[in-house]
């Protein structure tokens, strides 16, 4: 019992000192945490990804859009300018065709058999002309043998056969243009529409019906309206020459043609406060077509050196508009911007930005005034979303 004792001490002893250190451990080491964080600091924010695009100086081309409609340079209902049957018809429809082409041909039996009727009436006048001529020969040759009477009488028939076979010719003239009209031909080049009429049909000059419809499309044009208040404008950039004009897809995604300004009416629409446009394209492609309807820009002027960036770095808030740019430091700023123009993706600052400055495009949602942000370029092909990082 005496031996036990000092080893039961020495366990007791043994146990007191492994939970006093396992005690230490657990209270002295969170202090001892603390007391690294503390001396380490806050932790940092991590940097915003954000997209970064320059500022740019270039010529800024200011463009008024519209929505217009395309009408043939000339459009004609061919109609027929004689009562007739149909015989032929020699175009096919969509077909183009050129001015003098025969386009419908109608029986010519009854105005060729008038035509010969007023050549044989001439024929029988002026024989009878001769024969007067003769007899007032005669009559003066006879001297005072033949009576005054006589004389001036064959005078007199002499000429009311030479008038009459005026009236002849006249007749002619006239028998021969109905013949003509016969064959109606292409009044314009163009192209044909759908054909109103077929063979064996009676046709009438009264009738209010035509036969074909012709557009020349070679140029066209296109009528468009812009803003009354924009006339200004265009009477001034006309003074330099005609103003170009791009005809695009009406969801504006494919430029169709380029063309002029070609006439401004004379009267601005009071209802709707815009102003009719007239323009013409050559349209070789025959990408424009009559009744097609289009998106329109007309170029009204271009600035020089101006301040630009991309649409994305314009944002909107209840004070106004304003864009953030990066700092050397990388930290966001926000400026107060204003902005006249928006075309094509760009816009033209007034006030707020200068050339060189790098504008936050993507990510804005995320960043705070002073927030350290990672940027990145974004490709200079729109159609490539790849980026670049700095």
């Amino acid at each position: 019992m005496k031996k036990s004792r000092p080893i039961l001490w020495i366990l007791i002893i043994a146990a007191v000192a492994v939970g006093g250190y396992y005690g230490w451990q657990r209270f002295s080491a969170p202090e001892a945490g603390k007391t690294q964080t503390a001396q380490k600091g806050p932790p940092r924010a991590p940097a915003v990804p954000v997209s970064v695009a320059p500022v740019q100086k270039a010529d800024f081309p200011v463009y008024l859009t519209g929505l217009g409609t395309v009408q043939g340079f000339n459009t004609v209902q061919v109609r027929t300018r004689i009562d007739g049957q149909i015989d032929k018809i020699a175009f096919t429809e969509g077909q183009m065709v050129n001015q003098g082409d025969l386009l419908v041909e109608i029986d010519p039996r009854p105005f060729q058999a008038v035509l010969d009727q007023a050549k044989a009436k001439k024929q029988q006048d002026e024989a009878n002309l001769a024969n007067a001529n003769l007899d007032l020969q005669r009559y003066t040759k006879l001297g005072e043998f033949a009576t005054r009477q006589q004389t001036d009488t064959q005078r007199s028939t002499v000429a009311q056969l030479t008038a009459q076979i005026a009236a002849d010719e006249a007749a002619i003239s006239n028998a021969q243009t109905q013949l003509d009209y016969t064959q109606v031909k292409s009044p314009i080049t163009g192209v044909a529409g759908l054909r109103q009429v077929d063979i064996g049909n009676i046709v009438n000059a009264s009738t209010q019906t035509g036969i074909v419809t012709i557009a020349q499309v070679e140029p066209i044009t296109v009528i468009f309206t812009a803003p009354e208040d924009q006339l200004p404008y265009i009477s001034e950039g006309q003074k330099g020459g005609a103003l170009k004009v791009i005809a695009l897809t009406t969801d504006g995604k494919k430029t169709l043609a380029e063309g002029k300004l070609a006439v401004i009416n004379n009267q601005v629409d009071t209802t709707s406060g815009t102003i009719r446009l007239k323009a013409v394209f050559v349209n070789k492609e025959h990408t424009l077509w009559p009744g097609q309807s289009v998106s329109t820009r007309l170029l009204v002027r271009t600035l020089k050196d101006a301040t630009i960036v991309p649409d994305d770095a314009v944002q909107h808030s209840t004070n106004g508009l304003y864009a953030y740019t990066v700092g050397a430091d990388n930290k966001a700023e926000v400026h107060k911007i204003k902005v006249s123009y928006s075309i094509d993706g760009r816009s033209v600052v007034d006030e707020g930005l200068s050339p060189g400055q790098q504008v936050i495009t993507g990510g804005q949602f995320k960043v705070q005034p002073g927030s350290i942000v990672s940027t990145a370029v974004a490709s200079s092909d729109p159609a490539q979303n790849k980026v670049r990082q700095e």
